[in-house]
């Protein structure tokens, strides 16, 4: 996510082409103390729907998630519940120019930011939904924030620190479009 100033993906007025988009979306499954990643399909990078679907058929007795990477930009965590998605979003900002990160602010009932080209150039990006999303499973509310906050650090940075806290590094590692 770097900060916005270096956000040279984005093009300088509108959404980005959802053909364009890169990155990566993977499920997250803790079974019998160990974590076991799946990748999941590429659809999950521009549908939110899609993304929640495919988290949703992860099979686990265990605690599961899904974490989707966004061209660097930014990250989205999203855990199924009793009560409906849990999720979260690293950057609102980032709904100016994406679908998906547009499709969490409505879900989570979060108006689009209003911010002109210039405004954004002069705005820190910030975190919005379940910053608790994965504190029963060892990453602390607080902690989340503070990755989050990370402004110099791109989103798959941040996504490693999660993973580092956590103890699933090696293993998503191990599911990296380039590893």
């Amino acid at each position: 996510m770097a900060s916005t100033s270096d956000r040279s993906s984005r093009d300088s007025g509108g959404d980005v082409d959802d053909d364009d988009v890169t990155g990566y979306a993977l499920g997250v499954m803790q079974e019998g103390g160990s974590w076991h990643i799946a990748r999941l399909e590429d659809s999950a990078l521009n549908s939110l729907d899609d993304a929640a679907r495919q988290v949703r058929s992860l099979r686990t007795e265990g605690a599961s998630f899904g974490l989707v990477d966004v061209d660097n930009e930014y990250f989205v965590i999203l855990r199924p519940g009793p009560s409906g998605m849990r999720l979260m979003l690293s950057d609102a900002t980032a709904a100016l120019d994406y679908d998906l990160a547009a499709d969490v602010l409505d879900e989570l009932n979060v108006e689009v930011p209003d911010l002109s080209d210039e405004e954004l150039e002069d705005t820190d990006p910030w975190g919005e939904g379940d910053m608790a999303i994965l504190e029963d499973l060892g990453l602390p509310e607080g902690v989340l924030e503070i990755i989050v906050s990370e402004t110099d650090l791109y989103a798959d940075e941040q996504l490693q620190s999660v993973a580092e806290r956590m103890g699933f590094a090696d293993e998503l590692d191990r599911h990296l479009p380039d590893s």
